[in-house]
């Protein structure tokens, strides 16, 4: 008999029936909201006056709106103050634990469920937003939600979703220094495309993955819906283990031998088969930073924008567009290219080890003139880590603003915005037209240590080079 994929074994075991529809009905083990998706959820609840089936699988925190400059109430933007309350309301109708502002647990959803020890292996995991699949990286299958169906997880602890295929990434080799876990998921998006995993759930695997920190393999998965997949996982390992032992919702001291037992069950089979198979080399990755509209539109930081008169007329057009946008000529190289905003944080790259990977290039240096930046730790616990290790000083101290734990500047719902068509780098996961707040601001995207680096120097530069010269 053969073996079965990690996807298939969660699946299979989550599947409450099959639907007319060809769908599955699955059961979720946790459901995250935050004050963006899930009101309008709620108010359909009351239409319908339904209770919430089970609140005890649904946690809560407030990200998107909440501002980062500020935790003084009420906020300057009533809208935000009232999405805050509303969510303060629901939860509390519903028995529904909130990890609000001033709590100690607040921050962005993705970053709190895995510090919290929520976010476990073998789970089925939803939240209406569409970086759900960060979650991934523990061995859970996640993905994002409509409101709708957040509406539909409140109300029965089920959502319809169709099966997917199952792509196989092997990352092998080791990677060079000064490339991160953010380059390589880049370089898979910048490779299979924007749209190449459609219909997939993504297994990354092989020596590079396998080496990395929980951390680093969010970064990974967190970028799988940018390259088109509805899920990206990497099986439980120790690495996984290692990470959740001790934290606040992990399986208690008693529990822990058969919860690790159970896990490593999870993996996926020596003989599983995969729809599709990708093989990467490691070694050949550098640093990555988007030119474009979308993330692949990336490039190594020593190649050129590229001339969309040198490609087939169905990709030069989009390319056309980008670089009309972008403001960008081509062939020109993406190094050397001036920068107004730098940005650290985000679901993608807030977490205390890409705080840190910034921090090691500002040390010692400051920020060029004319630049804003900000870091904004992902949640009040990494805030309070990286105080702890003196990093707000550094930040501080090279000129970056130091703020309150939040999305920021990564989708703008709050007040971190560009302004007209000023250029940020950034180390959030999305470079799309106005996605940082004005409807003509433009984004890199790079990694946390890319993004020091340019601040630095006021221009996209080799992070290599400052690595060198420490």
């Amino acid at each position: 008999m053969a073996g079965k994929t990690l996807y298939e074994k969660v699946w299979e075991t989550h599947e409450v029936r099959r639907l007319a529809s060809g769908q599955s009905q699955l059961f979720i083990d946790l459901h995250l909201i935050h004050e963006v998706t899930s009101p309008q959820a709620f108010g359909m609840l009351r239409e319908l006056g339904l209770p919430v089936a089970m609140p005890h699988r649904t946690f809560a925190t407030v990200d998107h709106i909440v501002p980062t400059d500020s935790r003084e109430e009420p906020f300057a933007d009533p809208l935000a103050q009232a999405m805050i309350e509303e969510l303060r309301k629901n939860t509390s109708a519903n028995g529904i634990e909130l990890f609000d502002v001033g709590s100690g647990k607040q921050g962005i959803v993705h970053v709190v469920g895995p510090e919290q020890g929520l976010t476990q292996p073998g789970f089925t995991i939803v939240c209406g937003d569409s970086h759900t699949s960060t979650h991934g990286a523990f061995g859970a299958i996640a993905f994002g939600i409509g409101t709708t169906q957040v509406r539909d997880v409140l109300a029965t602890q089920t959502v319809a979703m169709p099966r997917l295929k199952v792509r196989r990434i092997n990352v092998n080799g080791e990677l060079r220094p000064g490339v991160s876990a953010k380059d390589v998921i880049l370089h898979i998006i910048r490779t299979l495309g924007v749209k190449g995993g459609q219909g997939y759930a993504y297994e990354y695997g092989g020596e590079v993955i396998e080496a990395m920190s929980m951390e680093e393999r969010m970064t990974v998965c967190n970028m799988s819906i940018e390259g088109g997949a509805r899920v990206g996982y990497v099986n439980p390992d120790e690495t996984t283990f290692a990470f959740l032992k001790g934290r606040p919702y992990a399986p208690a001291e008693d529990e822990w031998e058969d919860a690790v037992a159970r896990w490593r069950g999870l993996a996926s089979d020596p003989d599983a088969s995969y729809d599709d198979v990708v093989e990467i080399d490691g070694s050949q990755i550098a640093p990555y930073v988007t030119w474009g509209i979308n993330p692949g539109q990336a490039i190594t930081v020593d190649e050129t924008v590229p001339d969309p008169a040198q490609l087939p007329d169905d990709e030069a057009e989009l390319v056309r567009e980008a670089l009309k946008y972008m403001q960008l000529e081509p062939g020109r190289p993406i190094k050397g290219q001036k920068i107004d905003v730098a940005f650290v944080g985000s679901c993608t790259n807030g977490r205390l080890s890409d705080l840190r990977a910034a921090a090691r290039v500002l040390a010692g240096r400051r920020v060029a003139a004319g630049v804003r930046a900000l870091a904004v730790p992902g949640s009040e616990q990494v805030a309070r880590q990286a105080e702890a290790e003196g990093l707000d000083r550094v930040f501080r101290e090279a000129g970056f603003e130091w703020r309150y734990a939040g999305c920021s500047m990564c989708l703008a719902m709050n007040p971190d915005k560009l302004v007209g068509d000023e250029i940020s780098i950034s180390s959030s996961n999305r470079n799309f037209k106005g996605r940082q707040g004005s409807p003509r601001g433009r984004t890199l995207l790079a990694s946390p240590a890319m993004v020091a680096a340019a601040a630095v120097a006021g221009e996209v530069v080799d992070v290599r080079d400052f690595l060198e010269a420490e």
